[in-house]
C-alpha cells in the first residue's frame, strides 16, 4: 500500500477513535499525527521529526500574542472590570423593553471586546447580571440562554484570539482580520437583542425600563471608560502603526495590570493564581497549535486536502453550494471541537477552494470564525453552553431549549455574514487595510 495512503488512513482514524474514547483533543492530534510519521518514516525518526515540526510551529512572534491576550483576560476577569463594563451597559441600552437582558448582551460584548474570551465572559457577565434577572422575573433558563448565546460575539471583536490563529494558518494580516471583525462582531450582538425584543414583546411584566438620572448615567460611563481605553490603545496603536499586535498585547497586560491595582480588585498576592490560570490555557492552545503543525506536515503528504477538495469540487461547481457545504461541515464540527483546533485543522484544506471562486481570506476568517462560534454554545462539547449553565446553577438541558431561537437568529445571522462580503470588508476598505 502507498505510504501517503498509510499515513492518511492512520491520522484519520486514530483522531476519530481517539476522539470516540474522550481523549483530550489536542493529545489526540499528537498521537494520531506522531503515529502517521512513523508509519512512513519509522519510530525514531518520526520523534525527531515530530518534535522538530511542533517547535517550528509554535516558534512565531505571532503566537506570542495569545499568551499576552490570555494574560490581559485573566487580569480583567479578576480585576472588577466586568462590573463597570455591566453598569455602562445598562445605562446604553436601560430605556429599551427588557433592559436587563439587553443589558447581558451588550456588557458580554464590551466585555468580550477587551478580553476577547467568551468563556470568560460568560462567567463574568453571567455571574453578575444573572441574580439580577431573575429577581426581576425572568426565567432563569432564558437567562442562561441570554448569556451563553451573546458572550461569543467578543470572539469576533478584536483582540480575537481566534482571529490570531487563523492569520497564522492563512498567513493574513491580523491588523485586518481584527477590523473585518467588528460588524460581524455587532451583528451577532443585534441578533441576540431582537430574540430578546421578541420574546419580551410577549411578557408584558417584563418591559419595565430602567431610568437613569443623567448625572448618574455620565458619571457610569466615566467610571468604565479606563476599561473601554484599551480597546482604543490596543486596537488604535496596531492601525497607527505604533506597535504590532503582540506588542499591543503585551500593552494589554500592563495596562489591565495598573486597572486593577487602581481598582483595588487584584492584590500582589493574587498573581501567582493569576498566572497560573493563563499559563494553563494558554499551554492548552499552544499544545494543539504545535501538534497541528504535525498533522498538516502529513495531510499535505497523504493529500488528504487535494482529496477533498477534489470531493467537494465534483459535487458541485457552484460557489454558493460549496459555501454552504463548507458551512454545514464546520456547523458540525463545531458541535464536538473548538475553534483553534478546528481553525487548524481545517482552514488549510477549505481556504485553497474557496479562493479559486474568489472569496477573499479575511471574509472567510470571518466566516470561518463565525461559524465556529456557534459550536462554543451547542452540544456536546459547547464550553460556553457548559460554563453559562454552571454559572446560572441550572443543568445544560432545559438551557439548550430556550437557546434554540437564538442559535436560529444567528446562524440566519451567518447566512448574512457569509454571503455578503461586504460586511466584513467594508471597515478594512475604508481604512486602507487591503492594500497591504
Amino acid at each position: 500500500m502507498d505510504a501517503a495512503l498509510v499515513a492518511g488512513i492512520v491520522l484519520v482514524v486514530g483522531i476519530a477513535v481517539l476522539l470516540l474514547a474522550r481523549v483530550p483533543i489536542a493529545v489526540a492530534v499528537g498521537i494520531s499525527a506522531f503515529l502517521a510519521v512513523a508509519a512512513v518514516i519509522g519510530v525514531e525518526k518520526a520523534a525527531f521529526v515530530s518534535a522538530q515540526r511542533m517547535f517550528t510551529g509554535i516558534n512565531s512572534f505571532t503566537l506570542l500574542a495569545i499568551p499576552f491576550f490570555i494574560l490581559a483576560g485573566v487580569l480583567m476577569n479578576n480585576g472588577g472590570i466586568a462590573g463597570r463594563l455591566i453598569d455602562a451597559a445598562k445605562v446604553l441600552v436601560g430605556r429599551t423593553p427588557g433592559s436587563l437582558a439587553q443589558t447581558n448582551v451588550v456588557a458580554n460584548a464590551l466585555f468580550g471586546s477587551v478580553s476577547g474570551a467568551a468563556v470568560a465572559s460568560a462567567a463574568a457577565v453571567g455571574g453578575v447580571i444573572g441574580p439580577r434577572q431573575r429577581k426581576e422575573g425572568y426565567d432563569r433558563n432564558f437567562c442562561a440562554a441570554v448569556n451563553i448565546a451573546s458572550a461569543p460575539s467578543g470572539m469576533l471583536i478584536p483582540p480575537s484570539n481566534t482571529l490570531i490563529v487563523y492569520s497564522l494558518v492563512s498567513s493574513t494580516s491580523i491588523a485586518t482580520l481584527f477590523v473585518a471583525g467588528y460588524i460581524p462582531g455587532i451583528l451577532w450582538a443585534l441578533a441576540c437583542m431582537l430574540v430578546v425584543w421578541l420574546y419580551v414583546r410577549k411578557r408584558p411584566e417584563l418591559k419595565n425600563h430602567t431610568k437613569v438620572a443623567l448625572p448618574v448615567a455620565l458619571l457610569t460611563i466615566w467610571r468604565a471608560v479606563p476599561s473601554i481605553l484599551m480597546i482604543v490603545i490596543v486596537i488604535g496603536g496596531i492601525l497607527a502603526g505604533v506597535f504590532t499586535p503582540t506588542e499591543s498585547a503585551a500593552i494589554a497586560v500592563v495596562y489591565c495590570l495598573i486597572l486593577g491595582f487602581v481598582y483595588k480588585a487584584i492584590k500582589v498576592a493574587d498573581l501567582p493564581r493569576i498566572l497560573i490560570d493563563a499559563t494553563m490555557t494558554t499551554a492548552i492552545v499552544m499544545l494543539l497549535v504545535g501538534v497541528s503543525t504535525i498533522m498538516a506536515w502529513v495531510m499535505a503528504f497523504s493529500g488528504i486536502p487535494g482529496a477533498i477538495s477534489s470531493g467537494l469540487l465534483g459535487l458541485t461547481d457552484s460557489p454558493t453550494m460549496i459555501l454552504i457545504l463548507i458551512m454545514v461541515i464546520l456547523l458540525i464540527v463545531g458541535t464536538f471541537m473548538d475553534p483553534t483546533p478546528a481553525i487548524l485543522i481545517f482552514v488549510p484544506i477549505f481556504l485553497p477552494i474557496v479562493t479559486t471562486f474568489g472569496v477573499d481570506p479575511i471574509h472567510f476568517g470571518i466566516m470561518v470564525t463565525f461559524n465556529l462560534c456557534l459550536g462554543t454554545i451547542t452540544p456536546p462539547v459547547g464550553n460556553v453552553l457548559f460554563v453559562g449553565a454552571r454559572v446560572a446553577g441550572l443543568r445544560a438541558e432545559p438551557v439548550i431549549k430556550a437557546l434554540v431561537p437564538f442559535f436560529l437568529a444567528l446562524v440566519a445571522m451567518l447566512f448574512v455574514v457569509t454571503f455578503i462580503p461586504q460586511l466584513s470588508m467594508w471597515l478594512p476598505d475604508v481604512l486602507g487595510l487591503l492594500a497591504e
